[in-house]
């Protein structure tokens, strides 16, 4: 035998397809997730309301930029924290494996974190709002598939059927707009009158509705689908482990927002609106982690 075929044998490199017991991705993804919703949905918002209301969104452009930053970046921290090994992830970017949901992901946050702080120059120091909205154009554009890089991760776990990629991909974007416009709602303060908060208000109240339509629809008709569906599903339904915090996270992301959003403009309540927006980014968290942690229960073997 040659000597580089010894070589070759002795550093060779076994790897076997076999189930993992136990949960693998823990709440740091659940974070992760939270985090990229709310720094590409500010971003969406920013867009709309630079067009809708542009004499009351000019001065958000800074404060929603740096807001931007800072999920953006919780959502890089927490992906780096769930790595196995993250003293690693400069192979992404000097290996990289293109047909790979989280290598593009890398490589698009990368991106849009540049063009973030490009943003953010262009706002606070340069303070040229015309280059700002054009660049905001392009912005706006790479956080949709940044936001929907996630839904393709979930989609390559094999044997993970409730992950399909058409519904999480709806589910990504929605959350996007549903915690982008919560957060602007908040972030708006006096910044914004009531007619700019009112369209936030709708684009929170619609998200929140379409969002509650797809778990239903995933919850009742899910379970014809495949058996793998069926048993996952039953860790939310009657005594499952996880069906109070699904219950929970419907009610304080969807149903409850929705209804103080009828009530905000019945009555005018800038303040039950408010308490909308809270209600959804909190009750947001709580879906997403149910959601990430009961397929991962279910014994692959």
């Amino acid at each position: 035998m040659a000597v580089h075929e010894i070589l070759a044998a002795t550093n060779a490199v076994v790897t076997l397809d076999v189930a993992i017991p136990g949960i693998v991705w823990p709440w740091l993804v659940t974070i992760n997730m939270w985090a990229k919703s709310i720094g590409t949905g500010v971003i969406f918002m920013l867009f709309l309301l630079l067009r809708k209301h542009p004499e009351q969104a000019g001065s958000l452009r800074f404060p929603t930029t740096v807001v931007s930053i800072i999920f953006i970046h919780l959502f890089l921290l927490f992906t780096l924290a769930d790595l196995h090994q993250p003293f690693r992830m400069w192979h992404i970017f000097f290996y990289p494996h293109l047909n790979s949901a989280i290598t593009i992901g890398a490589w698009m946050a990368t991106v849009f974190v540049g063009l973030l702080f490009l943003l953010a120059f262009l706002s606070f120091i340069k303070k040229d709002n015309a280059a700002f909205d054009k660049t905001l154009t392009w912005v706006t554009i790479l956080a949709i598939p940044v936001t929907l890089y996630t839904a393709a991760l979930m989609s390559q776990c094999t044997a993970r059927e409730l992950w399909q990629m058409p519904t999480e991909s709806a589910q990504m974007i929605l959350a996007a707009l549903l915690s982008g416009s919560a957060f602007m709602i908040l972030l708006g303060g006096s910044k914004l009158n009531y007619e700019a908060k009112k369209t936030l208000g709708v684009v929170l109240g619609l998200s929140a509705f379409m969002s509650f339509t797809l778990y239903m629809a995933e919850y009742i008709f899910g379970p014809m689908k495949a058996e793998e569906v069926a048993a996952v599903l039953e860790y939310i339904k009657g005594d499952g482990p996880y069906t109070v915090m699904f219950w929970l996270g419907q009610w304080i992301a969807y149903l409850l927002p929705m209804l103080f959003i009828l009530l905000s403009r019945a009555s005018k309540s800038e303040s039950i609106l408010k308490l909308a927006a809270i209600l959804a980014l909190a009750g947001l968290w709580l879906v997403k982690h149910v959601w990430l942690m009961i397929p991962q229960l279910l014994p692959m073997s």
